[in-house]
């Protein structure tokens, strides 16, 4: 896949996403969420492609969006004009297999909000997040003030968001926004061992597992236990499913086919 501002590459079912706009510290506009779009779009309909992998540089994840981009905008422009940055967060949040965030350096603004879209996020020790976005008269606009929320809970988002404050890594593991801290030198290695992980697994289960969860919490408890059992019993169709059972009575590793 040839892209002007990303790169896409595929090696044993697992895809990485390189933003490649390290002129401007891989600051995000219009061109870089549309080709975000189409290739998270491609890669979720490749069925060869068992996880994927969104990184950046190694002193810049991303350094926010491009200001220029916006200065001019009105409130008309902004409110009738076209969303790319949401369609591409939306294609990725949606995307039915495992993405992770690998983030090395400046992770803010609208390159932190790309983290929150990614199933897992892995952060080298040298990474740094924030929303910086209040310090400019705005609020984080691609999801920010919702997906944080979420994510590490009400009050320590505010704070984020009030404050326009960087945490760094470590802290950042702390209030739950990584998963994982590991040194800037592992960072690569270490993502990669997540997602051989992932990939071994089924991936209608790993599909289902995704659609449980993140389906689930857009419902109240009731209806969430319901969605997760209906995914539970229609894994029971599958041949992954007698497969794995089957691998675990005889002793062995499973095989999964995905089907």
């Amino acid at each position: 896949m040839a892209y002007e501002t990303i790169i896409v590459e595929i090696e044993e079912g697992i895809a990485s996403i390189t933003l490649n706009r390290p002129e401007v510290l891989n600051a995000l506009n219009d061109k870089v969420f549309n080709e975000l779009e189409e290739a998270a779009t491609k890669l979720a309909a490749d069925n060869d492609v068992r996880v994927v992998i969104i990184t950046g540089g190694e002193k810049v994840f991303a350094a926010g969006a491009d200001i220029s981009q916006m200065a001019s905008s009105t409130a008309v422009d902004v409110a009738t004009g076209e969303k790319p940055s949401l369609r591409a967060f939306k294609a990725i949040e949606n995307m039915p297999k495992p993405v992770i965030a690998s983030i090395s350096g400046f992770a803010l603004g609208g390159g932190c909000e790309l983290t929150l879209v990614a199933d897992v996020r892995i952060a080298a020790d040298n990474a740094q997040f924030g929303l910086p976005e209040i310090k400019l008269g705005i609020l984080p606009g691609a999801g920010g003030t919702q997906r944080l929320p979420r994510l590490i809970g009400i009050g320590r988002a505010k704070e984020l968001i009030f404050s326009g404050c960087f945490i760094a890594a470590d802290e950042a593991l702390r209030i739950g926004l990584v998963n994982k801290v590991v040194p800037a030198d592992q960072l690569s290695a270490e993502t990669q061992k997540m997602a051989k992980r992932f990939a071994v697994q089924g991936a209608v289960a790993l599909r289902l597992a995704k659609s449980a969860v993140n389906e689930g919490l857009r419902m109240d408890l009731e209806a969430g236990l319901e969605y997760e059992h209906k995914c539970f019993s229609l894994l029971f169709a599958t041949e992954d499913q007698k497969e794995g059972m089957k691998a675990f009575m005889e002793k062995r590793p499973a095989k999964f086919l995905g089907k």
